[in-house]
């Protein structure tokens, strides 16, 4: 019998040691993401610890964390099971940081100046509400029902959408909130602010600024084999970079948005794996390596962080976007951009109109034909920082198609062919929910 106990006890010896060893490296990650999940919600569309809880951090291994937020000092903290302790912080203009124990909280910092133009005309190119309009081509009973299909009833948790708009020829036609959610909150793009960072690059383009098919302008790559490398190639996820992205584990996008002090630098430090143009591979490094290229095409700080509004966010009215910035102080272009269903809905319209907005053209026409052109070893999944429908990822929708997409099921769909933009916010994936029919349906509500 001794000897069975002692058996028992180093098999639970053994077991201990074996959950600590791997997950003890994941708990900086867990409390990481919680805390920031946390003070985000929290300090940027004043959401609820219970709220963003059972909404946003419901993920596995994320909802272990236990959170704290402090009104005063704008900053919450999370950690699991008492342990790796993380805090984020708030800071009005740039959002929330996820800081590090090094983190100088006392040092001055610049923030973005906005111009927000207050308008008679109404959405979307004024602050008043839009107009009722009604198209005799819209069956609107059969648009209503593919609305209210995408969003879950009695209090499932499946489709989990929280926002969905359509919008017909500049027109809404169809507007939808989960309970908790309206048209002024605030949420999370993800991945979608990707799209938002390389349309600076456009707008620098026009600007007669900027030559995208040039060599990066990183001086760490002058001497290898790196130094072939286009700022093209770095918009296609075609650089050949090492990179790996993975968020159910530990791997070089989930160590970077949640111990980086400088996002952009991780890809930068990265080796050629590929020859550029011959291998697409998804990474979040290579937007923050663009965003750290652009903060290096601004004499000053002030300068870079004024321009992404200036010339993009604020002169399309999305005014209540917010794009949160790393300890180093540069736009996470990755993943941390916050607006409105109906500001993201104008990003999606200024590309349906090819970079015109109400007159004012901010990149050149041929731009929105280059971000919604298939990249080599994609598939025709991906383009210029969008994703795309030429290779039929949805059957039943039009292969023109493109769309800006983040994480757990953000979307701003454009289909030209049909005067569209579509958006869609929540927390579930296309495995989980389908959008190909949420789409269809809505085609479907228009009369041949």
């Amino acid at each position: 019998m001794k000897k069975f106990f002692k058996l028992l006890g180093l098999a639970v010896f053994i077991l201990i040691f074996y959950l600590g060893f791997t997950t003890c490296p994941k708990l900086d990650l867990i409390s990481g993401f919680s805390a920031k999940s946390v003070a985000s919600g929290h300090f940027i569309d004043n959401r609820s610890q219970e709220m963003i809880e059972k909404g946003d951090n419901d993920i596995d291994m994320i909802d272990l964390a236990t959170n704290t937020i402090f009104e005063k000092g704008s900053f919450a903290t999370a950690s699991v099971y008492g342990l790796k302790e993380r805090k984020a912080i708030y800071r009005k203009g740039l959002g929330v940081t996820l800081v590090d124990s090094d983190f100088d909280e006392t040092k001055p910092y610049e923030v973005p100046n906005r111009t927000i133009v207050k308008s008679n005309l109404t959405f979307p190119y004024g602050n008043n509400e839009p107009m009722d309009t009604v198209f005799s081509n819209v069956d609107y009973g059969k648009l209503n029902s593919a609305v209210a299909n995408a969003f879950d009833i009695n209090g499932q948790k499946v489709k989990r959408t929280r926002s969905l708009l359509v919008i017909y020829k500049d027109k809404i036609i169809a507007e939808k909130y989960d309970t908790g959610f309206n048209k002024d909150s605030k949420i999370l793009g993800w991945s979608m602010t990707k799209s938002i960072t390389a349309t600076i690059f456009g707008i620098l383009e026009k600007q007669g600024k900027y030559d995208i098919n040039r060599p990066a302008p990183i001086p760490e790559w002058k001497n290898d084999e790196r130094k072939i490398i286009t700022t093209n190639d770095l918009l296609h996820m075609n650089s050949g970079l090492a990179w790996e992205e993975n968020y159910s584990t530990i791997c070089d996008a989930t160590q970077m948005l949640f111990q980086a002090e400088n996002m952009g630098k991780v890809q930068l430090e990265k080796e050629a794996a590929f020859k550029p143009n011959t291998h697409w591979n998804y990474s979040s490094g290579t937007t923050n390596l663009l965003s750290y290229i652009l903060r290096n095409q601004f004499k000053t700080h002030q300068e870079y962080l004024d321009f992404w509004y200036s010339a993009l966010i604020d002169k399309i009215g999305m005014n209540s976007m917010v794009l949160e910035t790393d300890m180093a102080g540069n736009y996470v272009g990755s993943s941390y951009g916050w607006a409105t269903t109906r500001d993201w809905a104008k990003f999606g319209l200024l590309y349906l109109h090819e970079g015109n907005w109400n007159g004012e053209q901010l990149f050149n026409k041929s731009w929105a034909k280059y971000v919604a052109t298939p990249t080599n070893g994609s598939n025709g999944d991906y383009g210029g920082h969008f994703w795309l429908n030429a290779g039929g990822r949805y059957p039943d929708v039009p292969k023109d198609l493109y769309s800006a997409n983040g994480f757990q099921g953000q979307k701003v769909f454009i289909i030209p062919s049909h005067d569209l933009v579509i958006v869609r916010m929540g927390l579930t994936e296309d495995a989980k929910f389908d959008v190909n029919g949420m789409l269809k349906g809505i085609l479907g509500s228009f009369k041949k």
